[in-house]
């Protein structure tokens, strides 16, 4: 809806309209890697044409002084939609505006209305973008291989894949192994690099001058899928969401002015025929050339003739609507959608706690999950004991290792555990072996079962800690013979404080919740303080508070927090979680709030008023 209603914006047809929505929201990207694999690149890229059409109208002079409110709610949906790269997209798209604007009117005051919606909306979403710099700084993400730039590039031979998707060439993995890979993520319904590149042999130079800008943009947004990436990012292929909206609509423009024209549907014929020749003397079929190519030669046939018959009708608009939904038809329909992301068949029963026990804090030991588990090598259902990655989660279970593609500072680092939450082997082994016992770090930690794969084929030791208490084809469940580990722990001693001696504080009432754990503590009088470890994890921004007294807060190798209660100290201790990203961006979240809200109420006023003196 939103790349319909951009296209609007820029005087196109309704068919046009209904084209650029169609290339936007279906192309091979989108639904093979959106729409399959990654939710969040979905949700936050839905946002982008309607950040554009926002950021546009901000731009228009016709428009009232309140226009800067447009971009606002759609920046803020953006980048509270959960897949970083898209606010790249934005920013560049931000950029580009803002130098298309300047160039074009030579006045700075043409872009304070779009720059200060677009501020709106980061001010709306700060507790989003401040949290994510907060837990990227010493991740296990800041700290990636540089190998990892280099896997799925768009390489340049792939670009015959615009026209037909089923060209198969040699693409980096995220193993960075070169494997044959469809280029289905460049599906784009085939009339839409047909469209451009007929414009540009009809009627090069007047299209050119027409859409210049946004050749710029999509030549510069094609070099970005090609280049490695740099930071934090990874995969510069991701940029493609963004080509195929710019795309869409430079060959709407394209077509705008070719209706009645021949010229694209020509070139669409020609450019298949082409292509398919190119796949055979390169040998980049691949496994679904056949039928798909015919059904592409088909479909350009159909449409060439069709601007013949339909030459003079009322339905002459339409024919590159058609052919753009049946070329992403037979394309999902030929192809598989899944690009190279392992699927799992997961067990229903992974809803329900059993065979596990909610109330412990587990560590789960399993081999690679996206090589053992997946349904290529283990169709049968799993996870019911293991819990691979977050799937803990959906049934309310703790566990200290999971899903991560951050992998933020602490059990990531500490354990190398992997993205979907492997831990090191040789890790796990020392684990199990040397700190699985009484004072050990697991103990530390308050884990008081593990679960380890049947694959690993390792036992928690010394033996006499740890019972047995199921055993499944999946793996081995082993729960502390003791009682279970409380939340709130105190301690007299600690390996990252050698030269110390604390004393035992009195601990009750403990109310353990999720952003904050309260208890009674009573520390003895005298010379000594009492230290507390708490069993969660560390992440900057914890407060504790004894009554009135403000407590330091630290952390044991960055695993899980401590604090120190002075000698003779007794009352209600909360430690609770107030990171700086939290409470400065609410802030700054709830005024932008209120400049929104006020300046919609005081257009809305502005609108009714002339109305009510007309009528009067």
């Amino acid at each position: 809806m939103g790349a319909f209603l951009l296209a609007r914006d820029r005087q196109l047809s309704i068919p046009l309209s209904i084209f650029v929505a169609l290339v936007a929201a279906l192309n091979g990207w989108i639904i093979c890697w959106g729409a399959t694999d990654w939710f969040g690149a979905l949700g936050a890229f839905t946002w982008l044409p309607w950040a554009w059409w926002g950021a546009e109208r901000a731009l228009s002079s016709r428009l009232t002084k309140w226009r800067f409110l447009w971009p606002a709610p759609f920046v803020y949906l953006l980048v509270t939609g959960g897949f970083p790269y898209t606010v790249l997209m934005l920013l560049l798209l931000i950029a580009w505006l803002v130098i298309k604007t300047l160039v074009q009117t030579r006045s700075v005051f043409s872009v304070l209305p779009m720059l200060l919606g677009v501020a709106l909306g980061f001010g709306l979403s700060a507790p989003a973008w401040l949290a994510l710099l907060d837990h990227v700084q010493g991740s296990a993400r800041e700290l990636q291989s540089p190998a990892a730039h280099w896997q799925w590039l768009f390489p340049p031979a792939a670009l015959p894949g615009f026209i037909l998707p089923c060209w198969t060439l040699k693409w980096a993995d995220f193993s960075s192994r070169y494997l044959p890979h469809t280029a289905t993520e460049l599906a784009c319904g085939l009339v839409a690099p047909a469209a451009l590149i007929g414009g540009f042999i009809w009627r090069g130079r007047m299209l050119v001058r027409q859409i210049k800008w946004e050749l710029v943009l999509l030549l510069l947004v094609l070099v970005l899928c090609m280049i490695p990436t740099a930071g934090l990012f990874r995969w510069s292929f991701r940029w493609l969401p963004f080509f195929h909206l710019v795309l869409a609509i430079c060959a709407a423009e394209a077509l705008h002015g070719d209706l009645g024209s021949t010229i694209p549907a020509t070139a669409a014929l020609a450019l298949t025929a082409l292509t398919a020749l190119l796949m055979l003397v390169m040998r980049a079929t691949g496994s679904y050339a056949f039928p798909l190519t015919g059904i592409f030669l088909g479909l350009a046939a159909i449409w060439l003739f069709s601007e013949l018959w339909l030459r003079d009708s009322p339905f002459q608009k339409w024919p590159p609507v058609v052919i753009t939904f049946l070329a992403f038809l037979a394309t999902y329909f030929y192809i598989p959608t899944n690009c190279g992301v392992p699927r799992y068949n997961f067990s229903q029963e992974l809803l329900k706690t059993s065979p596990l026990d909610s109330r412990r804090l587990y560590l789960s030991i399993y081999p690679w999950a996206e090589l053992t588990y997946c349904e290529a090598n283990k169709p049968q259902p799993v996870g019911q004991t293991l819990r691979p990655g977050s799937t803990p989660m959906w049934a309310g279970l703790r566990f200290i290792n999971g899903y991560s593609p951050i992998r933020a500072a602490g059990v990531a680092r500490e354990f190398a555990t992997s993205i979907h939450g492997e831990i090191n082997p040789d890790v796990g082994s020392y684990l199990l072996s040397h700190q699985a016992g009484t004072e050990g770090e697991l103990e530390l930690m308050g884990v008081d079962g593990i679960v380890v794969a049947r694959e690993v084929d390792i036992a928690p030791q010394p033996s006499s800690d740890w019972e047995l208490v199921l055993s499944t084809n999946e793996g081995n469940v082993f729960h502390r013979r003791d009682a279970q580990s409380a939340p709130v722990r105190s301690v007299t001693s600690i390996k990252s404080r050698p030269n110390e001696q604390f004393v035992p504080a009195t601990i009750s009432r403990i109310n353990d919740s999720r952003n904050f754990v309260e208890a009674d503590v009573d520390v003895p009088s005298g010379n000594a303080s009492a230290l507390l470890m708490f069993s969660r994890p560390y992440f900057r921004g914890y407060e504790a508070r004894l009554a009135n007294q403000k407590l330091a807060v630290t952390s044991y190798r960055g695993l899980f927090p401590v604090v120190e209660v002075p000698a003779g100290a007794h009352g209600r201790l909360m430690l609770a979680y107030r990171p700086y990203w939290l409470v400065w961006g609410g802030a700054v979240g709830v005024v932008c709030t209120l400049v929104v809200v006020s300046g919609f109420l005081a257009a809305m006023k502005r609108r009714v008023e002339p109305r009510a003196v007309t009528s009067g």
